[in-house]
């Protein structure tokens, strides 16, 4: 049985056409500037050489049909026919406080979709027409949502609510909603499995730390507190992204240098974290540069206020849960930086966490890092949201 994992962007698309019996990918792909001049496709298939495809692609519906006429391709395709396709698993960034599983898609799921648009703007929509291209073109495949935020749908009143009148959250459903769920679902699951220990007696920390970075405290196998929110502006100070600040900065701004609602808005966004505070990148290695081999102290500076706001987090999920059983570090820096994963564990040994300098010298590969003796573990583990999308799309069907 395959399964097609579609990852749809407002000018972007991402695949993988997943064999469940094996659960390995078959093929991979990226689909770039939908809709702007130089649209290219992408595909990775094990084995052999990328094969690129340039032609203007006006919108998602033409997209998809690319990709699926690559997949069938007698020559760079890796099958037959449309029918091997079983099912397709979308990936939707919100699900409100309705849907906390995947579902399959209906009228009423897709309506509710639109619905959570004003809470997720940027994604909602585009995944939306991912949807309803593939249904056009696939009018006799199954199709299923996964929600990133359903994985938070387990957290308590005390963590998700905010300390706002409490009208505001029954009329607009301001609440905190987490997101990155099925990249902590997955790794949260895999640490348990790699541990040999059952997911529903340990207390993890999941640390997804890329572009974007979000924190998830998982007790008993489920989530209890992430560190994005209402939206995912909230938390740790990410590449672009301010995280947590206080609120009267927002008035003050607008107020002091004359910025209007949208102004602000891109600024907290697009402007700020790491690459606010470096002046520099909001990409971790070209901040790394500047701070080690140039010597810049912004640059330093933009790393150390990452990696402390990110060990705060541990420390105070530590806390809430009585303790921490594993510590595990995914996405693009979470994976890929031993020198920033060895700078947020160093202080945190009075929980029982010391880092192996040796073993943490690894990149996008699955291992632990923290000494053997250690009763706190630390990991290393590459994340699969694609897998998760399939598991959970397999499962519906079946």
């Amino acid at each position: 049985m395959k399964v097609l994992v579609i990852n749809c962007g407002s000018s972007s698309l991402k695949y993988q056409l997943i064999d469940m019996t094996t659960e390995e990918a078959l093929a991979q792909g990226l689909v770039e500037r939908i809709g702007i001049e130089g649209s290219v496709l992408t595909q990775k298939v094990e084995g052999r050489d990328k094969y690129i495809v340039k032609q203007p692609m006006e919108d998602h519906k033409v997209a998809i049909k690319l990709v699926l006429d690559t997949l069938v391709d007698s020559e760079h395709g890796v099958i037959s026919s449309m029918d091997e396709i079983s099912a397709v698993g979308h990936r939707v960034v919100h699900g409100g406080e309705k849907y906390k599983n995947s579902v399959i898609v209906n009228e009423e799921v897709k309506e509710y979709i639109k619905q959570c648009f004003k809470l997720a703007p940027l994604h909602n929509p585009a995944n939306m027409i991912g949807i309803e291209a593939c249904e056009e073109l696939m009018p006799n495949t199954p199709m299923v949502v996964v929600f990133d935020t359903a994985f938070h749908g387990t957290m308590p009143e005390e963590s998700y609510l905010y300390a706002l009148p409490y009208d505001l959250y029954k009329k607009h459903g301001i609440r905190k909603y987490g997101f990155h769920g099925t990249s902590h679902k997955y790794v949260s699951q895999k640490v348990a499995e790699v541990m040999g220990r059952d997911i529903k007696d340990l207390k993890i920390v999941t640390c997804h730390l890329g572009n974007g970075a979000s924190l998830c405290a998982v007790k008993d196998g489920v989530s209890i507190d992430t560190s994005m929110g209402f939206t995912p502006l909230e938390g740790v100070a990410m590449g672009t992204r301010s995280g947590n600040i206080d609120p009267a900065i927002v008035t003050f701004l607008m107020k002091e240098e004359g910025l209007s609602i949208d102004e602000v808005n891109d600024l907290l966004n697009k402007k700020s974290g790491v690459l606010g505070i470096s002046g520099i990148s909001s990409d971790f290695r070209d901040i790394e540069d500047a701070a080690f081999k140039e010597g810049i102290h912004r640059a330093k500076l933009a790393l150390s206020i990452f990696e402390y706001k990110v060990r705060a987090t541990i420390g105070s999920y530590a806390a809430i849960m009585g303790g921490v059983d594993a510590i595990v570090f995914t996405a693009g820096v979470g994976e890929n930086g031993p020198e920033t994963r060895e700078s947020i564990l160093k202080g945190l040994e009075f929980l029982g966490v010391e880092i192996d300098t040796e073993k943490n010298n690894v990149r996008g590969k699955l291992r632990e890092i923290s000494k053997a003796d250690c009763k706190v573990k630390a990991f290393v583990i590459p994340t699969n949201e694609e897998l998760v999308i399939a598991r959970d799309t397999l499962e519906l069907i079946k």
